[in-house]
């Protein structure tokens, strides 16, 4: 147990999240001089106290495990597999969800954009990368941005480029050292041929949606937007980190394109 270890983790949260000392008393029910005092060490938090701190500052659920370690207190969620028994609605519910989809692209990520599952229309985006980046679970950021990947086929990679670097900034600028080193890591690739990194700066699409994903396919360029979806009020650490993209198409040719590929009238 080290208090002032545990106070050190609950200050970087609150600084993450913005809110003084006062703000998060009030949101977690309790006096400023308390939380100043659980900061700096002067006091040991309950195990309820800690779990009412992070629930106030939206502490994603492994890294409230990871403070009420520091605390001296046992984990309050588990980290299940899929395969698991207790997992099987889950696993099914996310089959049904991937299915349900077609003949559109799906995919079902975990916190790292780890690829957990995709249906069989994602084979539209899949086509033609680099068998290496496909192999295993292969990871959302480096499939688009990597030149063996997608972005030899985006017709707005430096649109597209831009966006995806700045949503995985946003989430490493979080805390999270993974993210970060993935960051570094896919923000170095370089361009596909015939591209630059700045081509960002290119006008944005006229449209309901500014960066759509624009794909050279022998079908013609699709074009298409996602969604994303989430598990509500997860108990489990691995359910709380997945996140289903269902890709939709931006106009009829689009559409009537992965219906044909699907084999769909």
């Amino acid at each position: 147990m080290n208090d002032s270890h545990t106070g050190a983790l609950l200050r970087q949260w609150r600084r993450r999240r913005k809110v003084s000392q006062l703000e998060l008393s009030l949101l977690a029910e309790t006096s400023a001089r308390h939380v100043s005092y659980v900061e700096t060490g002067r006091s040991r938090p309950s195990r309820a106290m800690v779990l009412r701190l992070a629930e106030a500052l939206e502490v994603p659920l492994r890294e409230r495990n990871t403070l009420l370690l520091a605390a001296g207190y046992a984990p309050a969620y588990r980290e299940s597999r899929l395969g698991e028994e207790g997992m099987a609605a889950i696993s099914a519910a996310l089959q049904t969800m991937l299915s349900a989809h077609e003949p559109y692209p799906a995919v079902v990520v975990d916190r790292l954009w780890n690829v957990v599952a995709g249906n069989t229309a994602m084979g539209v985006l899949m086509d033609g990368v680099d068998p290496d980046l496909a192999a295993g679970a292969p990871n959302v950021f480096r499939l688009t941005l990597h030149p063996g990947g997608l972005a030899g086929r985006l017709v707005n990679y430096g649109q597209v480029r831009s966006l995806f670097l700045r949503r995985l900034r946003r989430q490493a600028d979080a805390g999270d050292a993974e993210l970060r080193e993935l960051y570094e890591e896919v923000s170095r690739y370089p361009a596909p041929e015939g591209h630059h990194d700045d081509d960002g700066q290119e006008e944005l699409a006229a449209g309901p949606i500014q960066v759509p994903l624009r794909v050279r396919t022998p079908l013609g360029e699709l074009s298409m937007f996602s969604t994303m979806a989430t598990f509500g009020s997860p108990a489990d650490v691995t359910l709380s980190e997945l996140a289903i993209e269902l890709f939709y198409p931006l106009d009829e040719t689009t559409a009537a394109a992965l219906r044909h590929l699907a084999g769909h009238p």
